[in-house]
């Protein structure tokens, strides 16, 4: 059997994070990414530089790639019916991939098939948001059903006149319309992450708790703390329904918010997501692992934990520019941190790498990685 070849569409640091993976199963990667310094080119050689919604670049770029994935879902998805019919294995595919792509596509599909989710209903203005209000009680999460992600995209609106002037305000891509959906008065934010094969096998990793910080993650305890057996069951299953369902192939995750109603599902993604990042030291297969055998129909490795708890936190730009300096303190005052940079340039607020600690004791874990974080986000010194 020859090396097999995945192409990789995006060059951020999921592409990046997922090359060691393919190095141990002997996977070649190529990725196409947007710049030759994006993340995943720094240290993956087959880089070709390329715009994601061009279709002539997507076509070069998958000639001689036995299947094509994704670092991000923002692939034209007439694209990749094009690729399809040209030949090329797209996983997941267009079909799949579009209810990440746009939140009122999923709605009707998991409303359909009777899955969790939060009161919803597509609207066209204010005075639609106010009509659901009416039924449903303000304040109203209103959001853009395309090209959103890490909070953008969504706003929390308290009257009409708020709804307007968002909506006024906000310039919709192309094919993009308003959704609005109930605040749901949730416990706690959850993402439960399972993989799944062309054939139909699939495995579910622990549910894990998330604390989103301005629409970003910044944290995750891996399993959630507090869970019963069964309620992190009734979680996993409503993902493993959610990948067959949608006929989902490769890595899922489904955000949810853990409410007095049980879980709703709030997103979706369908490739390696940042809530699954503590599988690469805490679980028997990392979720990048497992989206290279899911994308090649390999037979799935288990994601069974390696610690009691896993803590992930991610290092968000600030107003500390050498990283690597500041790994010298973070490495001499805790060897057993894991520490993940993802070469991008510091600017304030984004994800520029991650931290990721084993152990026993939640509280423990969480002020280790929160030191180290901090540290690397120049909040504290010592």
């Amino acid at each position: 059997m020859t090396r097999p070849v995945v192409g990789i569409v995006g060059g951020g640091q999921l592409a990046r994070m997922t090359a060691p993976a393919a190095e141990a199963l002997d996977v070649h990667l190529r990725v196409l990414a947007a710049r030759p310094d994006d993340s995943a080119a720094q240290v993956i050689p087959d880089t070709v530089i390329g715009d994601h919604d061009d279709l002539e670049a997507l076509l070069a770029f998958a000639d001689g790639c036995d299947v094509v994935t994704f670092d991000h879902e923002h692939v034209p998805p007439a694209h990749l019916r094009t690729l399809q019919e040209r030949g090329v294995l797209v996983r997941p595919g267009p079909d799949a991939l579009v209810h990440a792509q746009d939140k009122i596509v999923m709605r009707e599909a998991l409303s359909q098939a009777g899955l969790p989710c939060p009161r919803w209903a597509e609207v066209a203005d204010a005075d639609d948001v106010a009509l659901f209000a009416n039924a449903e009680d303000w304040p109203v999460v209103l959001k853009v059903s395309r090209g959103g992600y890490d909070g953008r995209g969504v706003w929390v609106v308290s009257s009409r006149d708020e709804a307007a002037d968002v909506m006024a305000s906000t310039a919709l891509v192309p094919g993009a319309r308003w959704l609005a959906e109930e605040k749901v008065d949730f416990i706690r934010e959850l993402s439960a992450q399972v993989a799944r094969s062309p054939h139909g096998q699939a495995v579910a990793y622990p549910v894990v708790a998330s604390l989103q910080v301005n629409g970003i993650c910044k944290e995750v305890v891996a399993p959630a703390v507090d869970m019963s057996a069964e309620h992190s069951a009734r979680a996993q299953r409503v993902a493993l329904d959610i990948a067959a369902v949608l006929g989902v192939e490769g890595m899922l995750a489904v955000e949810m918010f853990d409410s007095d109603r049980g879980v709703l599902v709030n997103e979706l993604a369908m490739r390696p997501h940042n809530t699954g990042h503590w599988s690469i030291e805490g679980a028997d297969t990392s979720q990048f692992e497992n989206h290279l055998r899911a994308v090649l129909d390999l037979p799935l490795g288990a994601p069974t934990p390696r610690a009691n708890v896993a803590v992930m936190v991610n290092i968000l730009g600030g107003s500390y520019p050498d990283l690597h300096r500041a790994l010298l303190h973070v490495m001499a005052r805790d060897p057993g941190i894991k520490v993940h940079l993802y070469g991008k340039q510091v600017r304030a607020g984004r994800k520029v790498g991650h931290v990721t600690v084993l152990g026993t004791d939640v509280d423990v874990l969480l002020e280790r990685a929160r030191h180290a974080a901090d540290f690397f986000e120049g909040t504290i010194d010592g």
